[in-house]
């Protein structure tokens, strides 16, 4: 399969990076500084499970290149409109669209664009991050992609993006119900990244608070509360479970929406928190932990323009 990466970053450049390595056909569809960067020092991944540096095929917005078979949509939801005009020439009959984006919105808005026939669902839990030179940096054991039908079938074509994804160094897992797998994903990130930067803290000090512990269980208690509203496909239990992951998080873990914030970069704060405080103020229901990240997310966006 020819696969099309869009964008060649933190998580991008690891997943996109590691099916080259593994001697995938990988295109990576990024930006011009970029793929100066990349011509230069190569594409570097420095990570617990091994370190690597490759060459990788680039284009740049506009260029010819053959239809793709896999677009792989690693960027951030601020970018997505653009990507998808990006994309639209290299856009096959066949092609399969696979987003990791964190959330849900972007599903319909990539449904709308290119069919429903083209978008199969996906996750990543990975925590990664480019130097100032350009590296992929992954330090923790988890580097997680999940995929699969919408449908929850297992179509000829999922099996067969199983085989080219299998045998990489990282984890590419079909899962038997993707849907119920992004919006579990959507409350966990929404929870840790909320968290995370309302305290400007890596998750281990806010745990330590008993009031900090208390917030991160009330934060989780109102997102599950909207979500049921929307009568989204999470598990009765996943509050408690959840719970259980953050409090075995590494002390120094942060979220990658903190690690933007600290490089005074955009966050996701309309697509992730945004959109569920909407859905709560429709239905009525109270969400005072949630009212405050925003709020704070909001601020934060408002000092970066001026």
């Amino acid at each position: 399969m020819r696969i099309l990466v869009v964008g060649a970053g933190a998580v991008g450049g690891y997943f996109g990076g590691r099916l080259l390595e593994k001697g995938e056909d990988v295109t990576f569809l990024v930006r011009d500084g970029r793929r100066r960067q990349l011509k230069e020092n190569g594409l570097v991944i420095e990570s617990v499970y091994g370190n690597v540096s490759l060459d990788p095929k680039t284009i740049v917005a506009g260029e010819e290149a053959e239809h793709f078979d896999v677009i792989l949509f690693s960027t951030k939801a601020y970018h997505l409109e653009k990507a998808i005009e990006d994309i639209r020439p290299y856009v096959s009959d066949g092609t399969i669209i696979l987003p990791l984006l964190n959330g849900i919105l972007h599903i319909d808005k990539l449904v709308n664009q290119f069919g429903e026939d083209k978008v199969i669902g996906g996750l990543c839990f990975i925590e990664t991050t480019l130097d100032y030179e350009g590296k992929v940096i992954q330090t923790s054991p988890i580097h997680d992609l999940v995929f699969g039908e919408r449908s929850s079938e297992k179509t000829e074509r999922i099996l067969e993006l199983e085989k080219v994804f299998s045998g990489t160094k990282a984890n590419f897992r079909l899962s038997d119900n993707i849907n119920r797998d992004m919006w579990h994903k959507y409350l966990f990130i929404s929870t840790m990244s909320g968290i995370t930067t309302l305290f400007r803290s890596p998750i281990g000090p806010i745990r330590e608070q008993e009031s900090g512990q208390e917030t991160i269980k009330h934060l989780s208690d109102e997102l599950v509360d909207i979500m049921n509203r929307m009568e989204a496909p999470i598990s009765q239990n996943i509050a408690s479970v959840q719970i259980k992951q953050m409090d075995g998080l590494g002390f120094t873990m942060k979220s990658s929406m903190q690690r933007d914030m600290e490089k005074l970069q955009p966050v996701e704060a309309d697509h992730l928190h945004g959109y569920l405080l909407k859905i709560a103020r429709q239905y009525q229901i109270a969400a005072p932990v949630l009212e405050a990240i925003y709020a704070n997310l909001k601020l934060y966006e408002g000092q970066l323009v001026n």
